[in-house]
């Protein structure tokens, strides 16, 4: 018998890939799958793909339907983990898929969500790099977990290293980012309906307002150990599945190509999911389809004084699901890369 995990919001898409991933982890054994307005409808009305579990009826999601599992993944909306959370025992290892417990800054929460902090969890991007290690040794032993945004972990992975080696300035950090309309959820708006999207591009969040920059800033801060400030503009593009995050910054004074295909090199050379690529080879969304897996790149542009870094994820894999099963393995003191794919699905 393996650890019961119960996944709160198990009909939505980052509820269905964190059953897809639980279905090929030995360590955990599937307990409650629960829902809102979903309840008493079965998976394989949501998630066809998923034929072990079609016949897995959705529960109510509250405290009593996922008392007695030894882990909870909260793939909930914003703002609907915190109360939920807090009447969970302690013991319990639970993962916060959305962004109730991402920020330390209760005024950055209010600011972007506009209600009350339900306060703030350790961070689960174990890659990220900070000013005194990596966020990996934090995740050891928790019993609450925050997972990162999908967005914000792309843009996290293209800056950070050059922020915690000094080879680039902290200011004027830009980042425009492609991503796949799964990131904005399943609930039906008629801007993701297929005669909307589909051979159309759009950016939202525009001008600073995306409930991601305070995350970006908040992780790029640590690594550069100071303030930082970043323009962050997504872009809505049609694929089902995918980030690629194009950042930008100022070349730090003395620095070189070299210096900088070195910081990021270190930063993640003995990393399992992160993936420094040969130089002149790109990342591609597509080659990171359904994998634990972010594809890096990084070259300095002489020209305009700047490094690009670029960074492609799968945002329900490493974006989202991926990456809370990683950490849970961290936090019950597994191997890290225990049951989690790292080659993807193509063409």
């Amino acid at each position: 018998m393996g650890l019961r995990l119960a996944v709160a919001g198990a009909s939505g898409y980052a509820g269905g890939e964190v059953l897809r991933l639980t279905l090929s982890h030995p360590a955990f054994e599937l307990g409650a799958v629960t829902g809102h307005d979903t309840v008493d409808s079965t998976l394989g009305e949501h998630h066809p793909h998923l034929t072990p579990l079609a016949e897995r009826v959705l529960e109510p999601t509250s405290p009593d339907v996922l008392a007695g599992h030894d882990v909870v993944v909260l793939a909930l909306p914003h703002g609907a983990s915190g109360a939920l959370a807090a009447d969970l025992p302690d013991d319990v290892l639970v993962l916060d898929c959305g962004a109730d417990h991402r920020l330390t800054d209760g005024g950055s929460w209010r600011e972007f969500y506009g209600t009350d902090h339900a306060g703030s969890w350790p961070y689960g991007l174990p890659e990220l790099v900070t000013a005194g290690g990596k966020q990996r040794d934090a995740l050891v032993g928790a019993r609450r977990v925050a997972v990162p945004g999908c967005n914000a972990t792309a843009v996290t992975l293209a800056l950070a290293p050059g922020l915690a080696a000094g080879v680039i300035e902290p200011t004027d950090l830009v980042a425009v980012l492609a991503c796949g309309t799964s990131g904005a959820g399943k609930a039906v708006r008629a801007h993701l309906t297929a005669s909307e999207i589909m051979g159309a591009a759009r950016p939202y969040g525009v001008g600073g307002v995306h409930r991601h920059v305070p995350e970006i800033e908040q992780n790029l801060s640590r690594a550069a150990g100071g303030p930082v400030t970043v323009s962050f503009t997504p872009t809505l593009v049609p694929m089902s599945r995918g980030v690629l995050a194009t950042a930008t910054a100022r070349l730090a004074r003395g620095a070189d190509a070299g210096r900088v295909r070195a910081a990021w090199s270190a930063a993640y050379a003995d990393e399992a999911f992160v993936h420094l690529l040969p130089g002149g080879r790109w990342p591609s969304t597509a080659s990171v389809l359904g994998a634990n897996a972010a594809h890096v790149q990084v070259t300095v542009d002489e020209r305009a004084g700047r490094v690009v870094a670029i960074v492609a994820l799968d945002n329900l894999t490493k974006g989202t699901a991926g990456a809370a099963l990683q950490c849970a393995n961290l936090a019950l003191g597994m191997p890290e890369s225990l049951g989690l794919p790292v080659a993807a699905v193509a063409p």
